[in-house]
């Protein structure tokens, strides 16, 4: 049975009749989480591809589709989607149908490559890397056609928690182009406390601590509105960090949406037992949680109601 989603305006207090289960967050259970989780919403053809940023002999890349109504030059709304898989493993691939359906609504998707925590990076590389494709979006709204005070940030499981990262403890110094953040966040099954997070620790690599980089404990008055999809049963990303980061949102005055999913897990998985591969997604429950995040949109002014 599917909870009905619990909406958290500025002035209302976080409450949720829901029993969470424990955080459990080991290192073992991410590093094989991470090779799968994420949302694979996998297709066929690419946008059009761009790169963001080079580094370190690398070219990153930005995959962008357009609305069908591209030849307006209204400056559109535009999106950019992290994948995730532990941030050690997945592809911009994983989000293409995702930004298909952004630009379905009318928005310019922008599906983003960002490094992986494997030889020798760490999730910092990564949010380096995250700043600087919003920063390019921010370059290049004349180009793409995009409003600049409209640019929001989509993320799933660890690309969720990079999207997040930004929008609380910032991009000063990050990337290139200054402290740019996104102007909403669309979170899904997200890790927004990882302080609690044995694997994202070890991917650290002694480089810093967690608390430095967890969005939970750094929202401020400048983290924009948030709409979080998210499992009661997660034990990857657990509800206990989503509610925190909510609370603490609203305490500042801002909108924080929070949709709690009864008995499903990471990314709604309907399998309880095993949330680490072989994932099930509940369909209406899924159906639902992009409904409410198309429907925030539309509050927020970034779309149009269909």
């Amino acid at each position: 049975m599917r909870l009905a989603p619990v909406r958290v305006a500025p002035s209302s207090v976080l409450a949720l009749a829901v029993s969470v289960l424990p955080a459990q967050a080991d290192a073992q259970a991410g590093a094989r989480a991470g090779a799968r989780a994420g949302a694979r919403e996998q297709a066929q053809e690419p946008g059009r591809e761009y790169t963001y940023r080079q580094i370190d002999g690398r070219s990153l890349s930005a995959f962008v589709f357009l609305p069908a109504t591209a030849e307006s030059r209204d400056p559109r709304s535009a999106v950019l989607l992290f994948h995730g898989g532990g941030w050690s493993a997945g592809s911009p691939e994983w989000t293409f149908d995702a930004a298909r359906r952004f630009a379905s609504l009318g928005m310019v998707a922008i599906s983003v490559e960002y490094r992986l925590s494997v030889d020798g990076l760490t999730p910092i590389d990564a949010l380096d890397d995250v700043c600087a494709a919003l920063a390019w979006a921010h370059e290049n709204t004349s180009k793409l056609g995009i409003h600049e005070a409209r640019i929001a940030a989509y993320g799933v499981s660890a690309g969720a928690h990079l999207a997040a990262t930004t929008a609380t403890v910032g991009c000063a110094g990050r990337g290139a182009g200054g402290d740019s953040r996104p102007d909403a966040l669309l979170l899904w099954s997200p890790a927004l406390d990882v302080t609690i997070d044995g694997w994202f620790r070890r991917l650290l690599r002694d480089r810093a601590v967690a608390i430095d980089y967890s969005p939970a404990q750094h929202v401020g008055l400048s983290t924009p509105p948030t709409s979080i999809v998210i499992g009661e049963e997660d034990t990857l990303t657990p509800l206990a960090g989503a509610e925190r980061f909510c609370t603490r949102l609203v305490q500042r005055g801002q909108r924080c949406e929070l949709h709690v999913y009864e008995g499903l897990g990471h990314l709604l998985t309907r399998n309880l037992a095993n949330q680490e591969s072989d994932f099930d997604p509940d369909p209406e429950a899924r159906a639902d949680g992009i409904a409410q995040h198309e429907r925030f949109l539309v509050e927020l002014g970034f779309i149009q109601s269909s």
